[in-house]
């Protein structure tokens, strides 16, 4: 992707940090274009000190890395998150903020609505995939992935494992025992960056995916673990048998079922996708 986005004709720097798997943003840029203004910079400032005086966090969260100025040399400047962007749109009193305001109120309503009624949650999913393009097979199956996946952190939870890092670590164990790679590994293979990997999975990596968490979820009720150590040998034990399932269906296709295809072609995600040869 490029290091430029492109907002109705204007450009905002942007840069990936891949270690965070986030882009950040110039703020001058982001302010320049909601607010118009013929002198972003200063806006920026102004409206900085402001939110400082408000005990805003969105200032706190700025961080400053280098991107190429106008004049083609690499300048420290003000850069905000995803996350950090979106605050910051919501600070901005301008026509052009409006369209995306309103998308934040929505998205918020809609989160209301699935905590109240999580087959909404659900039926939205569907429908967000459709929109996408991927095919009707490939969305029943990601679907069902994703209970599995929402069994498993359960049953992590069950065993003290309640934040979203040491889940990272622990899918990193298992992942890396079925796939032979870390999830970050797996997603360079397939050229991604803040996409998600299994969005981006054949159906039989899903699949494959599916039987490590599920077998995770099973031995972990069966074990007990009580430390965090246990729970890795766990997930380790419950990707090893993804990975003999692997194994097994390479040997019986000749083929290596670890693909480099991605969401790009998403009608190649399904069964009769092309396999990498051995």
């Amino acid at each position: 992707m490029s290091n430029v986005k492109i907002f109705e004709d204007r450009k905002i720097r942007s840069l990936w940090d891949g270690a965070k798997e986030e882009w950040y943003f110039s703020v001058v840029d982001v302010c320049g274009i909601l607010s118009e203004s013929e002198d972003p910079r200063n806006y920026w400032k102004v409206l900085k000190n402001r939110l400082k005086k408000e005990g805003s966090e969105l200032v706190t969260n700025c961080n400053q890395l280098k991107m190429q100025a106008e004049d083609g040399k690499m300048r420290v400047t003000d850069v905000l998150d995803t996350k950090g962007v979106l605050r910051l749109i919501q600070s901005i009193p301008s026509k052009n903020a409006e369209p995306f305001k309103m998308w934040l109120a929505q998205i918020g309503s809609e989160r209301l609505e699935e905590i109240a009624d999580p087959e909404k949650a659900i039926l939205r999913g569907a429908d967000f995939y459709r929109a996408k393009g991927y095919t009707e097979g490939w969305i029943n199956q990601r679907l069902q992935s994703i209970e599995m996946r929402k069994k498993l952190t359960d049953e992590w939870q069950e065993r003290g494992v309640d934040n979203e890092k040491d889940y990272a670590i622990l899918t990193n164990e298992m992942t890396r025992a079925w796939s032979g790679m870390t999830v970050q590994e797996y997603k360079e293979f397939k050229e991604l960056k803040k996409e998600n990997l299994r969005d981006n999975m054949t159906d039989i990596e899903l699949t494959l995916n599916q039987l490590a968490e599920v077998m995770t979820t099973a031995l972990s009720k069966q074990k007990q673990p009580s430390t965090f150590n246990e729970n890795k040998r766990v997930a380790k034990e419950g990707g090893e048998v993804a990975k003999e399932t692997r194994v097994n269906i390479e040997s019986r296709l000749n083929q290596n079922v670890i693909s480099p295809i991605n969401a790009k072609d998403k009608a190649e995600l399904e069964v009769k996708t092309k396999l990498v040869n051995n």
